[in-house]
C-alpha cells in the first residue's frame, strides 16, 4: 500500500514555474544586447556602413528625391521652350495675317505719297485729314515704311528700277524713291522701288 497522494487533475506539478516565473521560463532570460563599435559609429554619422560599404559611396548615390527634382527641372525647361516657340509662332501668324490685309491698301498709300509730292496734301487741304488718319491706322498695325533718298543701296531691301553713274557718290546710293517699301515686324511686305546713283567708272 502506497501513501503517494494523488494530485488533483489540472494542478501544477511540484516545482513547475508559476505566474511571472512561467512567462520568464517560456521567453527565456533577458539578454542585454549591445551595439558593436561599427554600428555605433554608423549611427553617429561616422565610419563605413555595417556591411562594409564605404559611407562616401552611400552618400554619393542618387536619392529618389534627386531623381524627381531632375525630372521636374527637365519638364519645366521643356514647357518654357514650348511656350516661347508657341509665342513666336503666334506672332508670326499675326504678322502674316496683318501683312496680307495691309498689302491691299499699299496702293492707296502710294497714291497719298504721290499726292503729297504734288502738294495736294498741304496743310488744310481736303485730303490732309484723310491721309493722316489712314497713315495713323497703318502705324497702329505695326506697319512701317522705309526707303529714303540718300540712304545706301541694299539689294535685299531695295529694287533698283534704274541706275546711273554719278561723281557725287562713293558707293551705290538711293537718289530717288519711286515706291516706298513697307515692313511689319521682321517681315518685309514690299521692297522699296528706287533709283540708284553709282560711283563713276564702277
Amino acid at each position: 500500500m502506497t501513501d503517494d497522494k494523488q494530485q488533483p487533475e489540472g494542478a501544477p506539478e511540484e516545482g513547475a514555474p508559476q505566474g511571472d516565473e512561467e512567462f520568464i521560463a517560456a521567453e527565456g532570460p533577458d539578454v542585454e544586447t549591445s551595439l558593436t563599435d561599427a554600428d555605433q559609429a554608423f549611427l553617429n554619422g561616422e565610419g563605413d556602413l555595417p556591411d562594409g560599404t564605404p559611407r562616401q559611396a552611400r552618400d554619393g548615390a542618387p536619392k529618389p528625391g534627386d531623381e524627381h527634382l531632375a525630372d521636374l527641372k527637365r519638364v519645366t525647361a521643356e514647357y518654357a521652350n514650348y511656350r516661347r516657340r508657341t509665342e513666336r509662332e503666334r506672332d508670326a501668324i499675326k504678322d502674316r495675317a496683318t501683312g496680307d490685309a495691309a498689302r491691299a491698301i499699299l496702293p492707296v498709300l502710294d497714291d497719298l505719297d504721290r499726292a503729297e509730292a504734288h502738294g495736294d496734301l498741304a496743310e488744310g487741304g481736303p485730303l490732309t485729314a484723310i491721309a493722316q488718319k489712314l497713315r495713323g491706322a497703318v502705324a497702329k498695325l505695326g506697319i512701317t515704311p522705309y526707303g529714303e533718298k540718300g540712304e545706301p543701296f541694299d539689294p535685299h531691301q531695295h529694287d533698283a528700277i534704274f541706275q546711273r553713274e554719278s561723281p557725287d557718290v562713293q558707293q551705290p546710293t538711293v537718289s530717288d524713291v519711286v515706291e516706298r517699301g513697307y515692313r511689319i515686324g521682321d517681315t518685309t511686305l514690299r521692297v522699296a522701288k528706287v533709283v540708284v546713283d553709282t560711283p563713276s567708272g564702277s
